[in-house]
């Protein structure tokens, strides 16, 4: 008994990190996720076209069989996709990720930008190499990205300041200077993004870019 009330209130989690017209394909999803005995941790709250979602930073169900995923519908395996790009283990993070980058739904957006603020290199490198939109202006995906920093600027600053504070700890030998780390170009593409869509944003909590009288960008 103790068991499946805990496997409800994960389920009742997870239906939670999606709009509430997508319950039913929400729950179509989970029933092809293996039960895992680690709880959904730490979840954020962001705003989606107006509807609060709550999504786990982390989830630890084993992947399913590629057999019972076939099943599913699309928007089905959108949705699972978007649930272990959230996984504990980056590797599987990062394979669910490259397949949700195409996505226009709105509420994908969440789950890429948090992405932009951890710590896994590859992983922002694997962002902006599957939103090339990103850098055009008046593309469908600035648009995208844009409208949900916009109501999420609270959201958004954190990501920036996670991203300093990765590259500061882990990635500054390899990249001395912020500006040639790929979470820098990435950050800056999300806020001009916003810029265009005429939203506004806290002031930035990234180092200033580089000039003549300071190369370094300190």
């Amino acid at each position: 008994m103790q068991k499946s009330w805990a496997v409800a209130r994960d389920s009742d989690a997870l239906v939670a990190a999606f709009p509430s017209r997508l319950a039913t394909d929400v729950r179509g999803a989970l029933s092809v996720m293996p039960i895992s005995e680690l709880s959904p941790l730490e979840p954020f709250p962001v705003d989606v076209r107006g509807e609060k979602v709550v999504i786990p930073s982390r989830i630890f169900s084993d992947e399913p069989h590629a057999r019972a995923v076939g099943h599913l519908s699309g928007t089905e395996q959108l949705i699972l996709r978007c649930l272990y790009s959230r996984h504990g283990d980056g590797r599987i993070r990062q394979r669910h990720l490259e397949r949700i980058l195409e996505s226009d739904e709105p509420w994908v957006a969440p789950f890429v930008v948090r992405l932009a603020g951890e710590y896994v290199v590859e992983i922002l490198e694997a962002i902006h190499r599957g939103l090339p939109g990103l850098d055009v202006p008046g593309s469908a995906q600035r648009r995208l990205y844009g409208e949900f920093i916009s109501r999420n600027p609270s959201f958004f600053a954190r990501t920036e300041r996670r991203v300093v504070s990765y590259w500061s700890c882990y990635y500054r030998w390899k990249y001395p200077v912020f500006g040639t780390y790929p979470g820098s170009a990435l950050v800056a593409a999300f806020r001009s993004a916003v810029g265009e869509q005429g939203g506004v944003l806290e002031p930035r909590h990234t180092p200033r870019p580089l000039s003549a009288r300071d190369p370094l960008g300190r």
